[in-house]
């Protein structure tokens, strides 16, 4: 076993055990993932002023009293209001030992529905990074972009994965591993310390598909419900140019999807990090963690490619195909987790191409 890593499944369960996590009422069946616990919202909403941080030696409960709006209760469903900024006690809480920290993200699934979701803590300094050894309750920011969703007590915005040691691999363990296991299908892979590459794919598909685009002033979005919603009263499918090229409208909000496929052996996980904002005026969300098998067992080791949701800036900005638009960053799991995304469980995204959430009917 590794002495440094992330921490699968079967040890995310022993936190429970030993009190290191908590919760206010029992665990859904699915919510332990292969790396990663999806987090649930608690009974109330608070519509805040701004989004904030607590910031050393405040509670976010400090913060809510001075900035909260209103209360909103989640029991039986509510609505979200795109452009508002709502504050949400978790159900899960927190006592890490000193050699575990932790860190979140959204979910996939709330990446793809244009949600901004992140996750903070008592002290906190930054967002969705959670220090060894703390100890207190979770909150989560949630401020819906796109559609008005309806969220409830228990829905699952955001996912949080916990580590001991240094678990990222530097640029060279990242060359060796894609040397025999083939992280992303590329002849000549771009890896460097900021990760390995991922470029769009603007070319289409037999139809001529290269991704879609949100619609505006559309109906609600209830996130625990799937197959739920016609992709035609949520977005416009988006045809190449020709050339291929997309030109991206300030604003907007798009899924794309990566010109590589992507494969996360057993022994490891993936995230989507940041891409350098000086390369053009737009970002890619990185939403979701990509848990160990994506693009492994089902897909026959080949790959899933990976989805991008992608919003532009202040100006409109040209894609082109092929262009870099992310990087992936690995990590050590602390030990080969008990189930494999997309092998041993039901996963949504596994052997995936380009694909909305689970909400929508995909004819």
């Amino acid at each position: 076993m590794a002495k440094a890593g992330i921490l699968p499944d079967k040890d995310i369960a022993a936190l429970f055990d030993n009190g290191a996590l908590a919760s206010a009422r029992p665990l859904d069946p699915d919510q332990i993932q292969p790396a990663s616990l999806d987090l649930r919202l608690g009974a109330v909403a608070y519509r805040v002023r701004a989004s904030f941080l607590p910031g050393p030696n405040h509670r976010v409960s400090e913060k809510l009293d001075r900035l909260k709006l209103h209360e909103i209760q989640l029991g039986e469903g509510a609505v979200l209001e795109t452009g508002c900024v709502y504050i949400v006690p978790l159900l899960e809480g927190l006592d890490l030992p000193d050699g575990i920290s932790a860190s979140a993200n959204p979910k996939s699934s709330t990446g793809r529905l244009d949600i901004f979701t992140r996750v903070m803590t008592d002290n906190g300094q930054e967002f969705d990074k959670i220090p060894a050894g703390y100890s207190g309750p979770l909150y989560m920011e949630v401020s819906p972009r796109t559609f008005p969703i309806v969220v409830r007590t228990g829905s699952r915005l955001s996912q949080i994965r916990f580590r001991t040691g240094k678990a990222l691999l530097d640029e060279s363990a990242l060359s060796d591993l894609h040397a025999r296991e083939t992280l992303v299908a590329a002849e000549e892979p771009n890896i460097t310390k900021g990760g390995i590459a991922l470029s769009v794919d603007l070319s289409g598909d037999a139809n001529g598909l290269i991704g879609y685009r949100a619609k505006h002033h559309t109906a609600l979005i209830d996130v625990d419900k799937r197959d739920q919603h016609e992709v035609a009263d949520f977005w416009e499918p988006l045809t190449g140019d020709g050339a291929g090229g997309l030109i991206l409208d300030p604003d907007e909000f798009y899924i794309l999807v990566s010109q590589e496929a992507v494969h996360v052996p057993p022994f490891h996980a993936a995230e989507m990090t940041p891409f350098d904002p000086l390369v053009g005026e737009f970002r890619v969300h990185y939403a979701g963690f990509f848990d160990p098998g994506f693009g492994h067992s089902s897909a026959g080791g080949t790959g899933s490619r990976a989805v991008l949701e992608v919003r532009s800036h202040e100006v409109p900005f040209i894609l082109e195909h092929g262009q870099i638009v992310g990087r992936l960053v690995y990590e050590r799991m602390l030990s080969r987790p008990s189930a494999l995304y997309g092998a041993d469980l039901k996963s949504n995204y596994q052997g995936q191409s380009l694909k909305l959430s689970k909400h929508f009917r995909m004819r």
